[in-house]
């Protein structure tokens, strides 16, 4: 049973930092790639950041050269290390397993959830 659980998150002011984790089990997380994603309220879902089992990363245009994603194989876990923070980024954020579908194009490129499935999130609140 794959399990994703989200923490990190908290309210800051704009221009401050935050680290999201997520911890991963109930499947090989080492041969996925994983993304962050979020959504505000009475917004969809949108990709944030990805990282291949490699190590390559793929941003969203809003959070390039703020946001860095990262990845601890060893410890299941993935991160997000969020600097120069917004009032914008304000959101719940979720990690999740992702794969590439050449149909799809969003922020995040051709990168899109491989199961529908999300954990509980953290919530982010940025105050300007």
């Amino acid at each position: 049973q794959v399990q994703l659980v989200e923490s990190g998150g908290g309210s800051v002011q704009s221009g401050g930092s935050l680290r999201l984790s997520c911890a991963a089990s109930g499947y090989t997380y080492s041969s996925y790639c994983m993304g962050w994603f979020r959504q505000a309220p009475g917004t969809e879902r949108e990709g944030v950041a990805a990282i291949d089992s490699d190590g390559s990363t793929t941003y969203a245009e809003f959070v390039q050269g703020r946001f860095t994603i990262s990845r601890d194989k060893a410890k299941n876990t993935l991160y997000l290390q969020m600097n120069s923070l917004k009032p914008e980024d304000t959101a719940m954020y979720y990690c999740a397993p992702v794969g590439q579908d050449p149909n799809y194009s969003g922020p995040l490129g051709s990168w899109t959830p491989l199961f529908n499935y999300w954990g509980q999130g953290t919530q982010v609140t940025v105050s300007s």
